[in-house]
C-alpha cells in the first residue's frame, strides 16, 4: 500500500469557535511533534457554516495508526467540547482495520479506490 490520503469533515458546536480553534491548535502541535509519518494535516474552517475540513497525508496505513495514538486523548477533548458530526474519507486502498478505527473515531466512514486520472496516483 502506498500514501494514504484522508478528508475528515466536522461541525464545530454553536457558541465553540474559539475553543475549537485552540483545540486544533493542540492537534496539529501534537502531529507536528510525535508523527514521523505524516506528511500533511491542514485544517480549513468555513466560520460561516461553522464547519471543518482536515486534509491528511500519510506515508502509509501505519502512519495514521500512529498519528491516531499520538491525538486520540486531544481529539476526544475536541469532540467532548467543541465539535460534533465527524465524517471520513478515505483515499486510496484501506484496510478493514482502518475502517474500524474510523467507525470507532467518526460517525461515518467511506472508503474511495483510485479510479484514473493525471495526479500522482495515475499510472
Amino acid at each position: 500500500m502506498g500514501n494514504l490520503e484522508v478528508i475528515a469533515r466536522i461541525k464545530i458546536r454553536p457558541g465553540q469557535l474559539e475553543g475549537f480553534k485552540a483545540q486544533a491548535a493542540e492537534l496539529v502541535r501534537l502531529t507536528r511533534e510525535k508523527d514521523t509519518k505524516t506528511l500533511r494535516y491542514d485544517w480549513y474552517i468555513d466560520e460561516k457554516s461553522m464547519e471543518c475540513e482536515v486534509h491528511e497525508d500519510y506515508l502509509d496505513e501505519e502512519g495514521m495508526f500512529e498519528h491516531n495514538a499520538h491525538v486520540k486523548d486531544a481529539r476526544a477533548v475536541l469532540f467532548e467540547k467543541h465539535a460534533l458530526d465527524h465524517q471520513m474519507s478515505f483515499f486510496g486502498d484501506v484496510s478493514d482495520k482502518l475502517i474500524a478505527l474510523a467507525k470507532h473515531h467518526a460517525e461515518g466512514a467511506h472508503a474511495f479506490s483510485f479510479a484514473g486520472g493525471i495526479g500522482r496516483g495515475a499510472s
